[in-house]
């Protein structure tokens, strides 16, 4: 394989969420295969910025694989063609000389493009402000053995706490639903003895934020959890649903 490709890029160029976009093609040469394709489009810019011409606007901090920030669709695919990794995890080997790789942002009306590759996400901190917390006394830290935790309750909570909040499961999912992403912070909080006394209110607060947002619903096709970088189950979804139940049931009384 070579060490060296010449690529076609195809980026999504929109100056602002008012302004129309388009795709505008740019072609690249010598870039290492050893890059993650976050450098290649450091390349770009850096190319951008020596023509005078405007720099592409993408998102990214730790890259990592950690921050959640770097949210690209790549050919289609959310964070591109590898599975359980980010954008900043994705390296040039995987493509091939003279490719052409499409660059666009997430497309969702929930997170309306701010500029260029650069969508406004704050619909998942409403979310997360509705109820992605527990209330406690502040204070000294309790002891760690003083609340019993089993094995198996602390995988199932550490699981869906890989969440990253990146949006991906939104960009992937036919009908842009937020479910895997709500569904991981609530399993997450539900199934720890320190989220259960707000367990009730907690599902249905965010559930509710969820819709005034604008997210569509889950039709079950398993999109989410294949483009999630943390891999997220959608037994989270299930979960969530009896949750929701639950609280519903249990209002009632």
């Amino acid at each position: 394989m070579s060490e060296t490709l010449d690529l076609t890029l195809r980026v999504w160029r929109q100056p602002g969420a008012d302004v129309a976009g388009k795709y505008v093609e740019y072609k690249l040469t010598g870039i290492s295969t050893h890059m993650s394709f976050l450098e290649m489009l450091d390349v770009l810019n850096e190319q951008l910025h020596a023509q005078g011409d405007e720099m592409i606007a993408f998102d990214h901090d730790c890259r990592e694989g950690i921050c959640g920030m770097c949210s690209l669709m790549i050919n289609g695919q959310a964070h591109g063609p590898d599975t359980g990794t980010t954008t900043c995890q994705l390296h040039m080997r995987r493509f091939k000389n003279g490719d052409t790789i499409v660059v666009e942002p997430w497309r969702a009306q929930a997170f309306p493009v701010i500029r260029d590759l650069v969508v406004d996400r704050s619909a998942f901190d409403r979310i997360i402000e509705k109820g992605g917390f527990i209330s406690v006394s502040t204070g000294n830290a309790p002891e760690a053995n003083a609340i019993p935790v089993p094995a198996p309750v602390q995988e199932t909570a550490m699981d869906a706490a890989a969440c990253i909040g990146c949006g991906a499961c939104v960009a992937a999912c036919k009908n842009a639903s937020a479910m895997l992403f709500v569904s991981a912070k609530v399993s997450h909080l539900s199934t720890l003895p320190q989220g259960k006394p707000e367990r009730s209110s907690r599902v249905q607060n965010m559930v509710a934020q969820m819709d005034l947002e604008g997210f569509g619903n889950c039709t079950n096709t398993e999109e989410c959890s294949a483009a999630c970088p943390a891999e997220i189950s959608i037994s989270n979804i299930a979960r969530m649903n009896r949750e929701y139940m639950r609280a519903k049931l249990c209002s009632k009384e």
